[in-house]
């Protein structure tokens, strides 16, 4: 069935109530819309359920629209598997003391949602007997998704965002916001320069001088071992290892004899 033939249907099998069937969406996402008055809201479901056109099997969510003056919007969206086909369907509650049959009955999966809306908005669903806090802690006062409800996080400093009614003191127009920490282009002060860039800054922010790069010692060839220090023979005289400026080891003799570094020979 097209969307506007599921609106028609709905309409037909709930005369004599007030329907108004209408389409929302476009091209791939297209879907009928049918707005039915609140006494009708159970039956509604039900039909779309139990109609083999309609076929509606499906239950995909189900939440709330604040209307401000004119009320709230319970708004359902459910999906026939058989048919490939969806409907929208949306009944006005007044703002005082708002409240509409609930479907656990019809769709039992609509039990969370029909929490969540209860505890968001302040809808009361009569049938549900189940609807206790589900996100909020339960001393938690009022319903955060009403357009009335202020943000404690607005209150305690300005929005930099678009102004509010009621919210915000901060100028209106949104603008782009640079992460928390991030200075502004031009706060940055000098930056270092890059390597081999011989001090040169970027820019007209300067820079500062590049630190020369270290030289390392060359690595030796896998599996050469380092040249080791031969020892001094056994008996010979000369200076203690502790004698000398500190921290300072006394110098090998050379090997086969020869002058030691204070002019004695060494022994033979």
């Amino acid at each position: 069935m097209t969307p506007e033939e599921v609106g028609r249907r709905m309409a037909a099998l709930l005369a004599p109530a007030e329907v108004t069937p209408s389409i929302s969406g476009g091209q791939r996402h297209t879907r009928a819309t049918v707005d039915v008055p609140a006494a009708s809201w159970r039956s509604a479901l039900l039909v779309a359920r139990d109609d083999g056109e309609l076929a509606c099997d499906y239950f995909d969510w189900l939440s709330a629209v604040d209307e401000l003056a004119d009320g709230f919007d319970v708004v359902a969206h459910l999906w026939s598997t058989r048919h490939r086909h969806g409907v929208l369907l949306r009944a006005r509650v007044p703002r005082e003391a708002p409240a509409v049959a609930s479907v656990v009955d019809v769709y039992p999966g609509a039990a969370w949602h029909e929490r969540e809306t209860h505890e968001m908005f302040g809808i009361d669903f009569t049938g549900h007997h189940e609807l206790r806090p589900l996100l909020l802690p339960p001393e938690f006062e009022g319903h955060p998704l009403r357009k009335e409800f202020v943000l404690a996080s607005r209150v305690a400093k300005p929005w930099p965002g678009a102004k509010e009614p009621g919210e915000s003191e901060a100028g209106g127009g949104r603008r782009p916001i640079r992460p928390p920490g991030v200075p502004a282009p031009g706060e940055w002060g000098t930056t270092p320069t890059p390597a081999g860039a011989g001090g040169v800054g970027e820019g007209p922010r300067g820079g500062t001088p590049a630190r020369p790069a270290r030289e390392r010692p060359a690595r030796p060839a896998p599996g050469a071992r380092p040249t080791r220090t031969p020892r001094p023979a056994s008996g010979t005289s000369g200076p203690a290892a502790g004698d000398g400026p500190a921290g300072s080891r006394p110098a090998a003799p050379p090997q086969g004899g020869g002058e030691r570094p204070d002019g004695a020979e060494e022994a033979g």
